[in-house]
């Protein structure tokens, strides 16, 4: 599965969201073209501007609602523009009726994080039928058609997972062994590009896959009781554990200390949530994934400031990488952003972008002398 990234695209996303950032305080300038033209968005257009934006669900991660929502609020209010944002809960049904009311309200722009790719490509194809333009938000809607993407390169997300856990796997002194995969919802695009990413990382480094499991909807509930049937079959002989996010992570986590493994068997997460970043400051988590929602959301916001203004050129200037949609083969506009690998020596990183606090990570005497060691304060 391809996922090409373009080598101009980390620059062109600052600057080009820096120099919108400029450009949008006079974006209600009527002596400009409408967005049809490829010009500057004309006053009716600024004036009539509203996104819709279709957040998935609680469950999968914490990000959505403490996040993303307050994010792409706050940019939209700061802009000017008018937004309603809603979370699906969940649920398809709900996802599609969402859309069909922010459609009727006047919505000249949807900004969507799927639940899979059938149902929101249904959604999309009746927005394109309205002229609305849709940018599918962190996950890809393979086959949906549509007009940009902004996420962070998932393979890459994806590689610095397998790459993480073979480093702490041969500091454990295993250069070799089996490794069990808990992968993300199979209905999830962007699992599979992290699983892209880490099994490949992780078979050239000479380890053999010895389980490869999916986990329904990202469901941490049923993540522990896979990963419970996975550790009984093996009988416990894993020598490192890659599970896709920090919320598996905790599950593979609860297990391995349920069986007296803490630290025997490293794993992985990713999304720097609170729990994972502690569990990886007491060592009973490998590593995480930063990846910074806010220049995520920031990316989002921009884009679709400029779609629902009416200037698709500004649009355009920001979106300078490309995804191949697998199923139709197409190139999808992208904004592209760069993962972090977090470790405990650079947890600190983490605190110091304001993406959390020490007073959330450090709370309680062992990890208040984890922080202390490690440098996290603030």
């Amino acid at each position: 599965m391809k996922h090409k990234l373009s080598t101009r695209v980390a620059a062109a996303v600052i600057t080009g969201a820096l120099a919108f950032t400029v450009a949008a305080c006079g974006s209600d300038d009527d002596s400009g073209s409408s967005g049809s033209g490829g010009g500057k968005a004309t006053a009716t257009a600024a004036a009539k501007a509203k996104v819709g934006v279709i957040l998935p669900d609680t469950a999968s991660s914490a990000r959505w609602e403490n996040a993303d929502r307050p994010l792409l609020g706050e940019a939209f209010k700061a802009a000017g523009v008018e937004s309603d944002i809603q979370n699906a809960n969940g649920d398809k049904a709900k996802f599609a009726t969402i859309a069909d009311q922010m459609l009727n309200e006047g919505a000249n722009v949807l900004l969507i994080v799927n639940l899979d790719s059938p149902s929101a490509a249904a959604v999309i194809a009746k927005a394109k039928q309205q002229g609305v333009p849709v940018i599918d938000y962190d996950r890809l809607t393979l086959g949906g058609g549509a007009s940009y993407y902004v996420s962070f390169d998932n393979v890459a997300v994806g590689t610095a997972q397998g790459e993480g856990l073979v480093k702490c796997m041969k500091a454990n002194g295993n250069d070799s062994g089996p490794v069990a995969l808990l992968n993300g919802s199979p209905t999830d695009n962007n699992a599979t590009l992290f699983k892209q990413g880490y099994e490949k990382a992780i078979k050239d480094a000479g380890y053999t896959i010895a389980a490869d499991q999916s986990v329904p909807d990202w469901d941490n509930t049923k993540a522990g009781t896979i990963f419970e049937q996975m550790y009984t079959k093996a009988n416990g002989k894993f020598v490192g554990v890659d599970s896709a996010n920090d919320g598996l992570g905790g599950a593979v986590a609860s297990v391995l200390k349920r069986n007296g493994q803490t630290k025997d068997i490293p794993t992985t997460g990713q999304d720097a949530t609170d729990e994972g970043l502690q569990r990886v400051l007491l060592g009973s988590q490998c590593m995480t994934v930063y990846k910074a929602i806010k220049k995520e959301a920031d990316a989002a916001s921009q884009l679709a400031i400029a779609l629902a203004k009416g200037d698709t050129a500004a649009a355009d200037a920001l979106a300078t990488g490309q995804v191949e949609d697998t199923e139709t083969k197409q190139q999808v506009k992208s904004v592209l952003l760069t993962p972090q690998a977090i470790f405990p020596e650079n947890v600190k990183d983490v605190v110091a972008d304001g993406f959390t606090t020490a007073d959330k990570i450090c709370t309680s005497e062992a990890l208040k002398k984890a922080c202390e060691e490690q440098g996290v304060s603030g």
